[in-house]
């Protein structure tokens, strides 16, 4: 997938801004876009567990008309498909047993977005250590331990023997504490393609710590709805770690 160099990249440190559409309001969107474009926030996913409002394809919509930076759509389930979108993450939940998060809802899902013609990167999801979240409760699956880093580092293995176009370590929306370093560090060693962070990542110094670890594109979501300067300071953190990679 072809996308998927443009979009996520291991040659450069990435801010990703995670929005949910049945919380954002117009007003918060604009406000939102306003950072995000001021702090060059290099992706803005959109998505949720559980939306209830339909408000995906206006949260899409007008985020386009706002903003130059793509919009991918972080879906919670098969029905959140819209051509509107430049990408989708095709989410497999790799870390859990549930077939329905595995393949169930890909079959169902996958001729919508075949025919809208939407781009796909294949994304194997790990759910880590985040008991008691909304995509625990809506997938019915467990989460990796936060203290077995071994398994994780299997399971990566194998999403990126399975052909995913990268691998999405999420300690879920309002997690107490983000992904440990300890963990990013071991499965960014153990795999060849781009490791994405999110969950729980509160201030600019749990961003830096997840960038110091291995993570390629760390994502914020919850934060930076009250607090969205936030993409400001995580983005000066980016652009260093970014000049000392081109100087290297």
């Amino acid at each position: 997938m072809h996308i998927n160099k443009l979009l996520f990249s291991q040659n450069k440190k990435q801010l990703a801004l995670l929005i949910d559409p049945d919380k954002a309001t117009s007003r918060q969107l604009d406000v939102l876009a306003l950072h995000a474009n001021q702090s060059q926030v290099d992706i803005i996913l959109v998505g949720g567990s559980l939306l209830v409002n339909g408000n995906l394809e206006n949260c899409i919509s007008h985020l386009k008309s706002i903003s130059d930076i793509p919009v991918v759509i972080f879906p919670g389930n098969s029905m959140q498909v819209s051509p509107k979108a430049d990408a989708i993450l095709f989410l497999s939940l790799i870390s859990g047993r549930n077939a329905e998060f595995l393949i169930g809802h890909h079959v169902i899902a996958a001729p919508a977005i075949k025919h809208s013609g939407i781009n796909c990167i294949p994304t194997g999801y790990m759910l880590v250590g985040a008991n008691g979240t909304s995509v625990q409760y809506m997938s019915n699956s467990h989460p990796i331990p936060a203290s077995k880093p071994d398994i994780a580092i299997a399971t990566a293995m194998a999403g990126e023997m399975l052909g995913m176009g990268l691998i999405y370590l999420d300690a879920g929306s309002g997690a107490p504490s983000p992904i440990s370093n300890e963990m990013i560090r071991s499965v960014k060693s153990a795999i060849g393609i781009p490791l994405v962070i999110g969950g729980g990542i509160r201030n600019a110094d749990q961003a830096q710590a997840a960038f110091e670890a291995g993570a390629d594109c760390v994502v914020v979501g919850t934060v930076a709805e009250s607090n969205p300067e936030i993409l400001i300071e995580i983005s000066e953190i980016k652009h260093l770690f970014n000049r000392r990679l081109v100087k290297s």
